[in-house]
Formats: structure tokens, C-alpha cells, sequence
């Protein structure tokens, strides 16, 4: 499909759609308290679900059932794969068995023991998909399982709060970046846990971890690929400091080799239901 205006700037479709929803919301809860039959409340989401589509449709364009894949490999060389389906595609040029991958989270609070899996309430944007479960483990866990993959010549997926302590020209993610406790003269140190609980940090952005630089074992800074274009950091490529990592990442996908055995068995379990509205459920 080809960029539209809004698939580049979708702030703006973004708020029509929450308030097409909202709106919705406000009539199927005056039908329920009508007493309205079962049978013509889902007719009127079904009709409901149809306009939405319609308005993903206009802002974006209908989805693709075929397409032509061009490109140009290492040599320059120019090739192209016609008649494409989403499927073949993946089938034929990436092969991963998507089940045997993770989410692993980092969520300090009192709320999430580490070592336990757990799923969030109305999560899921897969109509028939399976549940999204995250197993939460101790920030040191968090970047071993992160290594290793990168070590196995993998890149990782991985959710972040983005716009924390970052400059997007630059492409740098760091905590001393900014200094706005010298500036103001005030003390605004928060915990990671702090700022989950309060509201002040949640997923707000996923990009993928393609390097990391270690010192002695150690990792001192990950490089991450963006995806909003070259124009920002270099080339598209941003740096973030291990403590940023510690204190804004909180989420990476793994493939589960390289669980050891204490986290094969605690993401086997059944998972505990969190609330709808808990930030682990933010980027999904």
C-alpha cells in the first residue's frame, strides 16, 4: 500500500477514530440500559465496526490482498517478486514460527512479582489470535535474554516510553540528556515503579534493537533502529544508554531458547488477569 497523508501523520485520524468510539460507546450503553435485545445491540456494533472500517479505509486506503515486491540487493543487483500475497511473503522471505517467541516485560511495581506470567483484560487486536501473555523478570534477566538473541545473530523487538529523556534529531536516548532538576531547582527523581503506578510512563513506542556494546560483559549502550525514516538520528539509527534502558524499556520479544529453565517454566503457567487500563497493556 502506498503512504497516505495520514499513515505518516495519523495524530489526526487517531482522535477522530477515539471520538467516532466514544461516541459509540455513549449509544450502546443507552441501548443496554433500554433494555434493548442481545440480537440488535450486535447488529448495531456490527454496523458500527463497518464505519469504522470505512473511515480506516478513506484515511489509509483498502488493504492489500496482492502485491509486486521490488528491490535492490547488496550488489545493487534489482530483482522483483510479483503476485505477492501477505502470507507467501512472510512464508517465503522471513519463515520464523512466530509461537516460538516471548514477551518478556520489565514492571517493577507490587502488583507484578517477577517470575510470573501475566495478560491484561480486553487485550488482543487479532480477531481469533492467541493471548497476548508477558512474562515479567528482574531488569537483569531483561537484558540477558535481549543479548543473547542479539549474540545468536538476532535483532530484538522491543517497547519503550520514547519521548523520555530522548532528542529525536540526534537520535539519542539518555538519561542525562536533559537536566530539568538543575534548571528548575527541584528535585523530580521518580522510580521506574513510580512512574508506572502514577502514571508518568508506559510503552508508547516499539523499535528494534540491532547491537549492543559491552564492556567487560557488561552493556553500556544498544543500537536501535527507528522507524521514522533517515532523517532522524543517523540514518535512521538511534543511540540508547544501558541506563536508559533500565529506567524506559519495558518490554522485548525473544524467542524462548533462550529462556533458562526457571523462566521456561514460569511462562509456562497460567497467567494472571491484570485491569484493562494497567500500562503493560499500552503498546500490547
Amino acid at each position: 500500500m502506498p503512504e497516505t497523508y495520514n499513515s505518516s501523520k495519523s495524530a489526526e485520524i487517531n482522535s477522530t477514530l477515539n471520538l467516532k468510539l466514544r461516541k459509540d460507546a455513549v449509544e450502546l450503553r443507552e441501548l443496554v440500559a433500554a433494555g434493548t435485545s442481545d440480537d440488535a445491540i450486535q447488529e448495531r456494533k456490527e454496523k458500527m465496526l463497518n464505519e469504522v472500517y470505512r473511515m480506516l479505509a478513506y484515511a489509509f486506503g483498502e488493504p492489500v490482498s496482492h502485491f509486486d515486491w521490488e528491490y535492490r540487493d547488496d550488489k545493487k543487483q534489482y530483482h522483483i517478486d510479483q503476485n505477492l500475497t501477505p502470507q507467501s511473503f512472510f512464508e517465503k522471505y522471513v519463515g520464523w514460527n512466530l509461537d516460538d517467541y516471548v514477551s518478556i516485560i520489565n514492571a517493577p511495581t507490587d502488583d507484578k512479582p517477577y517470575n510470573h506470567t501475566y495478560t491484561i483484560e480486553m487485550l488482543g487486536n487479532v480477531l481469533g489470535g492467541r493471548e497476548v501473555e508477558h512474562l515479567n523478570v528482574s531488569m537483569a534477566d531483561f537484558k540477558q535474554l535481549a543479548i543473547k538473541q542479539l549474540q545468536a545473530g538476532q535483532s530484538v523487538w522491543f517497547g519503550c516510553d520514547v519521548g523520555k529523556s530522548s532528542d529525536r534529531q540526534k537520535g539519542v536516548m539518555a538519561t542525562d540528556v536533559y537536566n530539568k532538576d538543575e534548571l528548575f531547582d527541584v528535585d523530580l527523581a521518580m522510580s521506574k515503579a513510580e512512574r508506572l503506578d502514577y502514571g508518568e510512563s508506559l510503552m508508547t513506542h516499539a523499535m528494534v534493537i540491532t547491537g549492543v556494546d559491552l564492556v567487560d560483559g557488561q552493556p553500556t549502550k544498544w543500537k536501535v533502529e527507528n522507524s521514522w525514516g533517515d532523517k532522524v538520528g543517523s540514518k535512521g539509527f538511534f543511540v540508547m544508554s544501558d541506563a536508559w534502558m533500565d529506567e524506559y524499556c519495558y518490554q522485548v520479544v525473544v524467542n524462548k531458547e533462550f529462556l533458562p529453565d526457571n523462566l521456561k517454566q514460569a511462562q509456562a503457567e497460567e497467567p494472571t488477569v491484570l485491569a484493562p487500563w494497567d500500562p503493560m497493556g499500552a503498546l500490547a
